[in-house]
Parts: C-alpha cells; structure tokens; sequence
C-alpha cells in the first residue's frame, strides 16, 4: 500500500474578517457540541482519562470548561473549513 499523502486546498491567502473570529468561537463550541451529542448517543460519559473500554472521555464536558488547548483544536477545525468555504469561491458574511 502507498503512503497517504493528503492534498488540502491552499488557504494561506485566505484572511478572516474581525466578525469572522468571533464566528469561529461559536462554531467552536457548536462542533465539541455535535462531537459530544454523538459520543453520549454511542454510550460514552465522562471520565477523568480516556478509557476506550469502558467508554470514558475527559472531554465530554462544556465547551467552557475545556483547556485552552483542547478549544484551539475546535478553533483550527472550524477556521480551516471557514478558509476551504472562501478559497472555493463562497462568501461568508455577517448580516
């Protein structure tokens, strides 16, 4: 089997807006929101560490009460997908 390489759309042109940044917090939030509705859907709940067996995650918390790390994992998701919507042409705006 070959190597996967990943070909990613090029957005280092792309810069976000101020009103775009403060976007990038709520679809932060809304995306650890959608991730932990599914892992409790699946059966997970929190724990202190990860624990695949018994179905246990340190992240099944609010958003809020994330480390600064774990949001900016959030933050970078929902910043390349803003990127990738303009690099393709589209537009985002506020009203």
């Amino acid at each position: 089997m070959r190597a996967y390489v990943p070909k990613t759309i090029d957005t280092s042109g792309i810069d976000l807006s101020a009103d775009i940044q403060e976007l990038v917090e709520r679809l932060a939030e809304n995306s650890h929101g959608h991730w932990a509705q599914k892992r409790l859907d699946e059966g997970w709940r929190y724990g202190p560490k990860r624990n695949d067996a018994e179905k246990e995650h340190p992240g099944l918390v609010p958003y809020s009460d994330l480390s600064e790390s774990e949001k900016e994992y959030d933050r970078t998701t929902v910043v390349e997908a803003l990127k990738a919507i303009m690099a393709f042409g589209y537009d985002v705006k506020c009203r």
